[in-house]
């Protein structure tokens, strides 16, 4: 069973702010609680975030970079992710947390990670309590050969974990476990929320 006050209490040591909602709708209270009409957000890809609807609050809510919107040409997207670093809050789900209060994620081109770690004033990560593992070790295999699988396989990569159902640390030029990322502290406190539903998430 998983003890919350001693995850919570983990992240606080580290400089991070963990809250825990029952639902999608406690979600939703607390977002409006954080967020006014004048709040500039932006996001990464996410399937947690998109599955219960966070995109759409975000855009009917806020002033929302919105990357999700169709018929994007690549340098309309690269303007969204440069602009992203500059907002007052960026949304996120993520690959791994672990109960010593440590984040962990694989990303393809690093647009996803590198406002967590810079940029923003406050970074928002929504996860559900399959994403809570042990040590770091289990974090990285959980997002090597859960995570990263099935969203190679939701992007329809040519990799061979779409055909093999497991990482084998490929060298294919559609591979997208490009970026290995720790998220161990933070210098300002608090910047990073991490928000655990109790719900499984995303995968």
């Amino acid at each position: 069973m998983l003890d919350y006050q001693k995850i919570q209490a983990n992240f606080k040591k580290n400089n991070m702010e963990c809250l825990f909602v029952k639902d999608k709708e406690a979600l939703f209270d607390l977002l409006g609680s954080m967020l006014s009409k004048d709040s500039s957000t932006g996001s990464g890809d996410s399937v947690t975030l998109e599955d219960i609807g966070v995109f759409e609050y975000l855009e009917n809510k806020t002033i929302f970079n919105n990357k999700h919107q169709q018929g994007l040409s690549k340098e309309e997207k690269r303007n969204i992710y440069l602009k992203n670093f500059d907002v007052d809050f960026f949304f996120t789900g993520t690959n791994a947390i672990t109960v010593n209060g440590e984040i962990f994620n694989i990303d393809g081109n690093g647009s996803r990670v590198a406002p967590m770690l810079y940029g923003p004033r406050r970074v928002i990560i929504i996860v559900g309590v399959n994403k809570i593992v042990e040590t770091l070790d289990d974090a990285i295999q959980r997002s090597r050969q859960v995570a990263a699988v099935l969203d190679a396989k939701r992007l329809e990569k040519n990799t061979p974990c779409i055909k093999l159902n497991y990482c084998i640390d490929c060298n294919s030029d559609e591979r997208i476990c490009n970026d290995y990322v720790l998220i161990k502290r933070q210098f300002d406190k608090d910047r990073i929320k991490v928000i655990i539903v109790d719900d499984n998430l995303g995968y």
